[in-house]
């Protein structure tokens, strides 16, 4: 009765739920005919109702042939979306953009890859195979890194899994858990710093950045002295600049509201930290108490301000300006600080570093202001 007045999802859902009634792990009519001869009559015997007579429903549910759901690939996104809706409540409106762009351009290769848009139901080892080989042939003729190979499969599996998890499938086909593609003659990616000596004697110097905007430039000297990620600063609500208290810092962490502009998500929770201010980055917070109404909520920061270093001659060959966050920890390390400690104040998780649960108290914000005071580079007049 479950599943009678509603749509092939529910119907679907029920289909499996009286399957488990009946003692049988729902299969797909595909399914029930690969499986064993005995497991198939025992199927067909368990669908007998109370009359003895063969029940029509239930044969649906132990012999799979149920109407399955019709939604194809090019409603995936769209429907992953609104079960991913809760997990996603923290992101302002470029965060689901860019939640949605890799996701989108995975279906749409899935799609180029298959010549067709084929129900999700219909996805299985086959059909990510040639997902894999078409990936292989685009790689041959236009170069492209096995990595984004791999986060098309990874999105893939991800939104698979989120669809059987809808339909409270109990053993779901798992299609890409062996696809991937390994290339042995990439070099592996390394993540580089920008040298502290570059940073005082090229960045520091007079006028070196005086081609970029007031805002632009204000993130970019917070970037240097706190190590946080450029979207965790530019996002900022003017809340999370705490320049009143008595150590003043920074607050990352989650931003939840009704109007999604005044929304953040910031990468994971071991990223909720309190960052102190200090040297150029302290003066530049306080010209930008309420924070960075240019740049919030977009993502043009990072191409405008690379491509104004690389002109003007300011960037090391091979480096972006993400590397000033790799600079901090690099200090950080020179100067002597365990991984644990740098870990913290990156917003890396300790768990994942330790391999086990991490207990006690963490770094305290004085404690973090009197590494980030050791760390700091003087501040040339024209900064303050």
């Amino acid at each position: 009765m479950a599943g009678q007045d509603g749509n092939a999802t529910e119907k679907f859902r029920a289909a499996q739920q009286l399957a488990d009634i009946r003692g049988f792990p729902f299969l797909s009519i595909g399914q029930v005919e690969q499986a064993p001869l005995e497991d198939v009559l025992q199927r067909v015997e368990a669908t007998r109702g109370a009359d003895g007579a063969p029940d029509e429903v239930a044969a649906a549910a132990l012999l799979g042939t149920v109407e399955v759901p019709k939604l194809r690939l090019s409603g995936l996104v769209d429907h992953v979306e609104q079960l991913s809706a809760y997990d996603n409540r923290f992101k302002n409106r470029e965060q689901m953009r860019l939640w949605r762009s890799p996701r989108l351009r995975a279906v749409n290769n899935l799609i180029s890859a298959l010549g067709r848009d084929v129900p999700v139901i219909e996805v299985g080892s086959t059909e990510a195979c040639k997902h894999k080989r078409w990936w292989q042939d685009r790689r041959a003729k236009e170069g492209q890194s096995a990595e984004t190979a791999n986060k098309d499969f990874a999105y893939m599996a991800g939104m698979l899994a989120r669809f059987y998890e809808d339909l409270e499938y109990e053993d779901p086909p798992r299609p890409y858990s062996r696809i991937s593609i390994r290339d042995r003659h990439a070099n592996p990616s390394k993540k580089r710093e920008v040298p502290v000596d570059w940073i005082v004697e090229k960045w520091f110097a007079p006028d070196a950045l005086s081609g970029l905007n007031d805002e632009a430039r204000d993130i970019l000297l917070i970037s240097i002295e706190t190590g946080c990620r450029q979207n965790e600063i530019y996002n900022l609500p003017a809340s999370a600049i705490r320049l009143d208290d008595p150590i003043p810092h920074l607050h990352i962490a989650h931003e939840e509201a009704e109007n999604q502009a005044e929304r953040r998500e910031v990468k994971n929770l071991p990223s909720h930290r309190e960052i102190p201010l200090v040297g150029v980055a302290l003066a530049a917070a306080k010209r930008h108490p309420d924070g960075f109404q240019r740049y919030r909520n977009k993502s043009r920061y990072s191409a405008l301000v690379n491509k104004y270093l690389r002109n003007n001659g300011l960037l090391p060959e091979g480096v972006t300006i993400g590397g000033t966050r790799h600079s901090w920890e690099g200090r950080m390390k020179r100067a002597g600080y365990e991984m644990d400690d740098r870990g913290e104040l990156m917003g890396h998780s300790l768990k994942a570093r330790r391999g086990r649960e991490v207990y006690g108290d963490g770094t305290s914000l004085f404690d973090r202001l009197q590494i980030a005071q050791e760390l700091m580079l003087p501040v040339p007049e024209h900064l303050k």
